[in-house]
């Protein structure tokens, strides 16, 4: 296990501990999605004594943290999550990206894992981030790059999600392998389809894939850092060529 595992590992034991002991909400910072499979596969069959819930302010985010929640309260009763939202000050100019925010953070000295997904818009960005650093980042968060930003403080409840984008296919494989879905819904080879689960950056239903060979059914959402998500919505009968009929649905914002 790697040291930044071990770590994550730790923390989230010691927040377990303390919510199940002194009976008060806890969370982790912010994971992404290979932390995130560490501590799913870590805590997937013990009995903590409290509810762990994986939350990152809206359904589908990609970057979440650990809450532990005793059984006699709700997350809501801590919402350790606020947004912060960036406007332009003045219309026009070339349109900001993800990076352009997320580098002016980093510029304050804001550590990632203190800020969960950024949700870009036309005009600016939602960007929801752990409560305890929302009153640094709106004392001195102003500019992304070149251009002049407000920022005002809004609840989860408020947040802009944009709408997700999806495309339908069907299409033929010759088993349910993950390599072959892969293939497929990205339109890459096998090869490389291979060589992205075996260096971390394919995970179904959440959980870090481990081998290019598991198999996988309806229902199963598989996501591709830098490519994008699938979901396996329908499992069909065969082709002459005796192929599996498959369809995928492909999200993006």
């Amino acid at each position: 296990m790697k040291k930044e595992e071990q770590l994550i590992l730790a923390q989230a034991e010691d927040k377990i501990e303390q919510s199940r002991t002194r009976g008060y909400i806890t969370w982790t910072p912010f994971l992404d999605s290979h932390l995130q499979s560490v501590l799913r596969k870590a805590f997937a069959r013990e009995d903590t004594g409290v509810s762990l819930e994986f939350y990152g302010g809206y359904d589908d985010a990609e970057r979440v943290i650990l809450a532990c929640v005793p059984p006699y309260l709700q997350l809501e009763d801590a919402e350790p999550l606020t947004v912060l939202r960036a406007s332009r000050v003045k219309a026009g100019g070339r349109p900001l990206t993800h990076r352009d925010y997320l580098g002016s953070l980093t510029g304050l000295g804001i550590r990632r894992e203190m800020t969960g997904d950024i949700l870009v818009r036309e005009d600016g960005a939602d960007i929801i981030v752990l409560r305890e650093i929302a009153e640094f980042i709106l004392s001195n968060y102003s500019k992304a790059g070149k251009t002049e930003l407000s920022v005002e403080q809004k609840s989860i409840g408020e947040l802009i999600v944009p709408p997700v984008r999806s495309v339908t296919a069907r299409v033929t494989v010759a088993s349910m392998r993950l390599d072959n879905i892969l293939s497929s819904g990205f339109g890459i080879s096998r090869t490389k389809a291979g060589a992205a689960v075996r260096t971390g950056l394919v995970f179904v239903n959440h959980t870090e894939a481990e081998k290019p060979d598991m198999n996988i059914g309806e229902g199963d959402l598989v996501t591709m850092r830098r490519s994008g998500r699938i979901r396996v919505t329908q499992v069909g009968g065969r082709s002459r060529k005796d192929r599996v009929y498959v369809t995928l649905e492909k999200y993006g914002r």
